[in-house]
């Protein structure tokens, strides 16, 4: 019996027993089929319930639910959306970047919303996000990033610039030249709301089948490890294990994002660190890092930097990478000098995360072969799941919504090159980020073929 504890932090204090649901019991008919028991399966079942309770529906499930990204993540509900404004404007013009954001930023209130209703303790907490910059040249991208949110028609409600003195305030970090502050994000137990949301979706009768490999999908099928479903709909839901799929093998790439936890740091410690409202945090480097205060008082820290693995490979071993981990316990100690030399990594552990060939989420639904998808958040996904999930669920029932005109609903991005292509491109981007900030680190000057190639993909 798998120990599902040990994948994460947030699976080791989710505080309940990671026990496997039944199986799916032999062959079934429903009337809508989710594959993946993840974020974005379980608000589509979750709105779709809500919607038309008759549905018959059912949502299978490899591991667990919550097993992948949902359960593993860095605990942000951010209204940030993946792809730039620029690259929204360019889908949808100029007034859908507005459109998109307030979208967004509304859906870090339906999570908060569906919480407190639902009764899942989650730890919701709406504190913004923070990210610094430590070196002239990122400080230069901070208000480049402030700058272009005003060219677009966004103000201090999505984006704010903040001084020396402000970002400090915020996080004690070193050597802060000033920051930003997104106001539309909030600190979650990412385990606690994917666990919880399967609970709750069960009490309003989705049939959740968990041990059950799905083995190949067609419109109205899907054969899995214990039997046949029959279903007028099929959703799926597999975010960054697309890629196991027969004949998805180049939709998506799953990218591997690597964490650690500290031990839970006394009060005093917190006085010198800031986060007094658990905002989560970052600061400016191109290979992304992220953290956040959880709700007992540890600091729960992430990044990129792990390699992506020939053929688009999963497997457990890979959750872990010793050198990355290392990096990421001194990136942190580095960032926060309040921050004990001393202080106890408690946990590690990482998983994947799914990145389409653009770099651009996307919703579609075929309604003659009642086939669907949505994934492809490159990092960005816990609130922007609940965004797709209903927008499923509008797409399903037939119901015309703002929701459905979005750019990114009713879109496909490209497939990604074969390997050895993707191999070679994907690992190049990850060692020019790395070198970029090391060049940006030493010099306080832009890395011009990082901006470049920003630029190539749209951002």
């Amino acid at each position: 019996m798998t120990d599902y504890s040990r994948l994460s932090f947030w699976h080791a204090s989710a505080g309940e027993p990671l026990r496997r649901r039944p199986a799916l019991p032999g062959n079934r008919v429903v009337d809508v089929a989710i594959v993946g028991a993840g974020y974005t399966g379980l608000w589509t079942a979750y709105y779709l319930s809500q919607r038309a309770p008759a549905l018959r529906i059912a949502i299978l499930e490899k591991e667990i639910a919550g097993f992948g990204a949902s359960g593993r993540n860095g605990g942000w509900c951010s209204g940030i959306f993946p792809a730039s404004w620029r690259r929204i404007a360019a889908d949808g013009g100029a007034q859908t970047v507005g459109r998109v954001q307030r979208v967004m930023n509304a859906a870090v209130e339906e999570v908060g919303r569906v919480a407190r209703e639902e009764r899942v303790d989650c730890d919701y907490q709406k504190g913004g996000y923070v990210s610094v910059a430590r070196n002239p040249a990122q400080w230069t991208r901070a208000q480049a990033e402030v700058a272009s949110a005003r060219q677009w028609g966004l103000g201090e409600d999505v984006l704010a610039l903040l001084t020396k003195t402000e970002a400090t305030q915020r996080l004690g970090a070193s050597g802060v030249l000033g920051g930003t502050f997104v106001p539309h994000c909030a600190a979650i137990h990412p385990s606690k709301l994917v666990r919880g949301l399967a609970t709750v979706v069960e009490s309003r009768g989705v049939q959740i089948f968990e041990g059950t490999e799905v083995r190949t999908i067609a419109p109205g099928r899907l054969t899995t490890s214990h039997g046949a479903v029959t279903a007028e709909t099929v959703i799926v839901a597999t975010e960054g294990y697309t890629t196991t799929l027969p004949g998805r093998g180049r939709d998506l790439i799953p990218m591997y994002s690597l964490m650690v936890a500290t031990e839970p740091l006394p009060n005093d410690t917190w006085d010198n660190l800031g986060l007094g409202d658990r905002e989560t945090f970052s600061d400016k480097r191109h290979l992304r890092i992220y953290g956040q205060r959880t709700i007992d008082g540890r600091i729960a820290f992430g990044g990129r930097g792990a390699p992506y693995h020939f053929g688009s490979r999963i497997r457990p071993e890979f959750d872990r990478h010793e050198g990355v981990h290392g990096m990421l316990r001194q990136a942190l100690l580095d960032l926060l000098p309040g921050l004990p030399r001393s202080v106890e990594f408690t946990h590690a552990w990482g998983g994947n995360l799914g990145i389409p060939r653009d770099w651009y989420p996307s919703v579609h639904f075929d309604q003659r072969t009642r086939l669907g998808f949505a994934g492809g958040y490159v990092g960005d996904g816990v609130a922007l799941a609940n965004v797709t999930g209903r927008a499923l669920a509008d797409l399903i029932t037939d119901t015309d919504s703002d929701l459905t005109t979005l750019p990114f609903v009713r879109r496909r991005s490209p497939r990604w090159e074969p390997e050895p292509f993707r191999w070679l491109g994907v690992n190049g981007v990850t060692h020019l980020f790395r070198t970029a900030d090391r060049v940006e680190a030493r010099t306080g000057l832009p890395a011009k073929r990082t901006s470049w190639f920003w630029r190539r993909l749209g951002h």
